[in-house]
């Protein structure tokens, strides 16, 4: 059972068969191909120098991005890298609050520093009107949030979540596919940063640009934290093709504008499409989604051989909820396609549950 969507190769090994014939619908990524200049980029990189450590260029784009200093930036290998560093402080913080089901790489991160943690308890029961007030959290040093939420998609206001920056002594926000949500960047916690010393908030390109390959996210918090984590780190986090790739994408903000409004309308679009056709199908109960990912919920029973039949028989792939904590075989993530993995995916479900 992986922790994480999108492992190609070895699901093609196992199938016997190219990884360009799965339609990988465990990962969650923005369907479309990469501006012409980015992969312009990918090709003239400079591969005989030396990354820049300080990742000056990059920081100000980002920066630039969110109206911040550059010193509130720090871009990183994924998230995943950024959530080992902050899981460093939230060890030292004391006991970690982890709202579930959730993202397991949380857990993981706070594992590296025998950081204690603690589980909260998530409704599993949501309506479909975003965004909603995060839930009432119980007491703990330390919170996770992720917003919008993996893996139910709900978006939580950050009027909710404004609040806990004087309950907590550390809140760290993982806000990866905040940029795909229509209406998202209104509830970002990005803007809070400057005057709370105690919030971390951490992005990913990954699911924006459909980028997972590449690895690249970047921290929003206040400089003598990102200094501390700069020293921790080793000393070439962002690769050449990396940097050469966000340069490209985002040295332009009108252009980075545009393409969140791309990905935001397919989200809306091809959401509204999809779940009115999977809520026909029987024995599956497809919850609401503010994001481009959705949780579909077994009428009674295990969803496990409905996962494997998709996979042996049709080539798709869909996110065993086993790994999320808190949820069981009962639970399936879907991540949307174009219309055209989508409707392979449709038909494949109806030629299994319509048996």
């Amino acid at each position: 059972m992986e922790a994480h969507g999108g492992n190609l190769e070895a699901t093609a090994r196992r199938l016997g068969c190219r990884p360009d014939q799965i339609l990988d619908a465990s990962a969650s990524l923005a369907p479309f191909v990469l501006p012409r200049a980015a992969r312009r980029a990918l090709r003239q990189m400079d591969l005989r120098a030396y990354p820049d450590r300080s990742h000056w260029r990059l920081r100000h784009q980002i920066a630039r991005l969110h109206d911040l200093d550059p010193e509130l930036v720090l871009p990183g290998n994924g998230a995943a890298e950024l959530f080992t560093w902050a899981a460093r402080d939230a060890a030292s913080g004391g006991l970690s609050l982890l709202p579930q089901p959730g993202f397991a790489d949380y857990a993981r991160a706070l594992q590296c520093w025998g950081g204690l943690q603690r589980p909260m308890a998530l409704p599993l029961e949501w309506e479909a009107s975003f965004p909603q007030p995060f839930p009432a959290d119980a007491a703990a040093e330390v919170l996770w949030i992720t917003n919008p939420h993996n893996p139910t998609g709900q978006l939580w206001s950050r009027a909710s979540l404004r609040p806990l920056l004087a309950r907590h002594r550390l809140v760290i926000c993982d806000e990866a596919f905040l940029p795909l949500v229509p209406g998202g960047e209104q509830q970002s916690l990005i803007p809070l940063v400057a005057e709370h010393p105690n919030l971390i908030v951490i992005r990913s390109l990954t699911k924006l640009y459909g980028i997972a390959g590449v690895r690249l996210g970047y921290a929003v918090a206040q400089p003598e934290r990102l200094q501390r984590w700069a020293g921790w780190r080793d000393p070439w986090p962002i690769n050449a093709g990396a940097g050469a790739l966000a340069d490209a994408l985002l040295s332009d903000p009108r252009s980075y504008q545009r393409w969140c409004s791309r990905v935001q309308a397919w989200v809306v679009q091809e959401g509204q499409w999809l779940q009115q056709r999977l809520r026909a199908l029987p024995g599956i109960h497809p919850y609401p989604s503010a994001v481009n990912y959705l949780l579909l919920r077994a009428e009674q029973g295990s969803l496990q051989p409905l996962r494997e039949a998709l996979e042996r028989r049709h080539r798709i792939l869909v996110r065993d909820c086993r790994s999320f904590a808190g949820l069981g075989e009962s639970w399936l993530r879907i991540g949307y396609q174009n219309r055209s993995g989508n409707r392979r995916l449709l038909r494949a479900l109806g030629a299994e549950l319509l048996q």
